[in-house]
């Protein structure tokens, strides 16, 4: 195996990449954190961002990007309306402690009114509900959750339930949770507003949106937050900023007023000390390789696609490609032939790797040519 170095870097498009944690340049205090670059799905930065933790009531974003698929396929509508059952009112309203809508009781909800009770207050109660009037029972919903979740690309989802309340096997990853996020964002634009509406009122009470980016920093615009005893406090955040999006997901702080901090503290961080950097081009020359018995002793060698760095802004320039290959490359060799990989590195990032493939046609050295290298003379 033969290696030519270079200091170019690149990151492929056609992935969603995630960053290694063993050079921790965000510093954060968060147990798991993500950050993506939401335009291009990129991984910016990864702290255990592929390990599933528990999500809490970040849950939630899937129980409504269930509700969102039916009402855009024509199987909902706002303006369906949904009873309230007695496991849903015991088990999320108000008597339960937990986070709730204040649903009452054998009362009729609008899909609409359940969604802002989901999304803005949180509501278990309006989680419940929604699951057992769409799939029967919340149980059969969360499986219709996790096989919807597994479709989507999202493999480290495991749902037990609609409402993030712990249960054993309930867990995300961070990196699934920001892609869950950019997939709200970008399949409904329309119900997207909803994260970004600052309090919602029912039954005469009216409760705030728990985000603490929301009105705080700059674009924010969603999403959503969470807690348990056991796993702490976390968010999912994104916001817009001279038109780039990014998206942010912390878990694990001891307090809220940690968790609001952090969150602003990251969320700038996204856009001021991570960069995304143009640094291959498609076709652009890469490296040029020996070759055995042919018309000319070396052939060059070429990307296959525009490549992307996307890291620190501190590590820009430390990082550098490697272009591997078996060889020396045997005659006759054709053009786009795939020869080799192209190898990136760097700190704090993952290698990714693209194929390398001849920028040229390479004839076969004619008879007396073979003949005289044979003989030690030529070559």
């Amino acid at each position: 195996m033969r290696s030519i170095s270079s200091f170019l870097a690149a990151t492929s498009l056609l992935a969603m990449s995630s960053l290694a944690a063993d050079a921790d340049v965000l510093n954060t205090k968060a147990d798991y954190a993500y950050i993506m670059d939401a335009d291009t799905g990129l991984g910016l930065y990864s702290k255990d961002g592929e390990v599933p933790l528990i999500p809490a009531s970040m849950t939630k974003i899937m129980t409504a990007y269930i509700v969102f698929e039916r009402i855009r396929d024509g199987r909902l509508s706002l303006e369906d309306e949904f009873v309230v059952s007695e496991r849903a009112w015991r088990e999320g309203g108000a008597a339960s402690g937990g986070s709730t809508m204040f649903l009452e009781l054998g009362s009729k909800v609008s899909v609409a009114d359940l969604l802002r009770g989901i999304i803005i207050q949180s509501g278990n109660d309006a989680c419940i509900v929604v699951a057992e009037n769409i799939s029967g029972s919340q149980e059969a919903f969360a499986e219709e959750m996790t096989r919807r979740a597994h479709e989507l690309g999202l493999d480290s989802a495991s749902f037990e339930n609609a409402t993030g309340l712990y249960s054993d096997n309930h867990r995300i990853s961070a990196a699934d949770l920001a892609k869950l996020a950019y997939l709200t964002i970008t399949d409904f634009p329309e119900f997207y507003s909803i994260y970004n509406e600052k309090e919602f009122t029912w039954n005469g009470i009216r409760q705030p949106n728990r985000n603490p980016l929301l009105g705080e920093v700059k674009g924010a615009d969603g999403l959503k937050t969470g807690h348990l005893d056991i796993s702490g406090y976390g968010l999912v955040g994104s916001a817009v900023r001279d038109g780039k999006r990014r998206i942010i997901v912390l878990n694990g702080m001891e307090s809220k007023a940690d968790r609001a901090s952090e969150a602003r503290r990251v969320m700038r961080a996204a856009f001021v000390d991570f960069k995304i950097v143009e640094v291959v081009q498609h076709d652009q020359i890469v490296g040029e390789v020996d070759v055995f018995l042919g018309s000319k002793k070396t052939a060059k060698l070429k990307a296959t696609e525009l490549m992307k760095a996307a890291l620190h802004a501190d590590s820009i320039r430390d990082i550098k490609v490697e272009v591997v290959y078996d060889g020396p490359l045997k005659a006759p060799l054709i053009e786009g032939d795939v020869v080799g990989k192209i190898i990136v590195s760097g700190p704090g990032m993952k290698d990714v790797v693209s194929d390398a493939v001849l920028a040229e046609t390479v004839d076969k050295m004619g008879f007396f040519q073979r003949v005289l290298v044979g003989m030690g003379i030529g070559g």
